[in-house]
């Protein structure tokens, strides 16, 4: 392990936020926003269409840059330490980004290449992540004949190909049925405990959600929460994660008013 992935004398998080603040012109979209994710862990970041998640994924990946605060990766800093940072990150965005006229195996030979890997490399890699997601028999077949949900999974694979330790999904259900909805949240699950990945989930839908889950409530580019669900509910007085949110959001709401 590298001295960035140590700091005296303990693993870093996989992902460390600090002090983080964005603005499109005068319209603040996140604010003072600081959390972090530790190795094998999976955190939901939870909130409505507009609280801020894609701007605060945007940000990590760099798409967008100009902000306060700090962003590390691994215990590397995306902006000093880049290529460092970006190489542990695998990230599935809410728009999907397969080649819809390409294989299987096609899309993610041209991910391996973007990453330096040989064929050989690529495609053992590739056949070996396609295995996990149960989509093995499917590398050659054309993603536009895929399913949603089995595209969904090829985008997981291919984020995964090049060993990053933190995997962002944004939004990775919109337009899925609730089985493959549900199947994705389980196979998100098993990366964090049988591979040691650290997942970011951001959402909007409460029913994926599970019992013991971190949850980091944002709204209006705040952090409300960062707890676990149970604790979450028990600190409000409310039965549901549901009731929580909406009491949560509620009270900011009237906050602005």
């Amino acid at each position: 392990m590298s001295d960035a992935n140590v700091r005296h004398g303990e693993a870093v998080p996989a992902l460390e936020i600090r002090q983080l603040s964005f603005a499109y012109g005068d319209r603040r979209v996140l604010d003072d926003v600081s959390l972090s994710v530790e190795a094998g862990e999976f955190v939901v970041l939870l909130g409505p269409n507009g609280a801020g998640k894609t701007t605060l994924f945007s940000l990590i990946t760099r798409l967008h840059d100009r902000r306060q605060g700090e962003i590390r990766i691994g215990g590397y800093d995306v902006r000093r330490q880049a290529v460092q940072a970006h190489a542990r990150i695998g990230v599935v965005f809410q728009q999907p980004t397969l080649d819809l006229d390409l294989s299987v195996a096609q899309n993610l030979a041209y991910h391996g290449a973007l990453h330096g890997m040989g064929r050989r490399e690529a495609k053992a890699r590739a056949l070996a992540q396609l295995e996990r997601v149960g989509l093995d028999d499917q590398r050659r077949t054309r993603v536009r004949r895929l399913s949603g949900g089995q595209r969904r999974r090829v985008e997981i694979a291919r984020g995964l190909m090049h060993g990053p330790r933190l995997l962002l999904l944004d939004e990775p259900t919109v337009g899925l049925d609730i089985a493959s909805r549900r199947e994705l949240v389980e196979h998100a699950h098993r990366l964090c405990a049988e591979e040691g990945v650290a997942v970011l989930w951001a959402t909007h839908l409460i029913d994926e959600v599970r019992p013991g889950d971190r949850v980091v409530v944002l709204h209006r580019g705040k952090l409300l929460a960062d707890e676990r669900t149970e604790a979450l509910t028990a600190r409000l007085g409310v039965e549901t994660l549901g009731e929580a949110f909406d009491l949560l959001v509620g009270d900011e709401e009237a906050a602005c008013k």
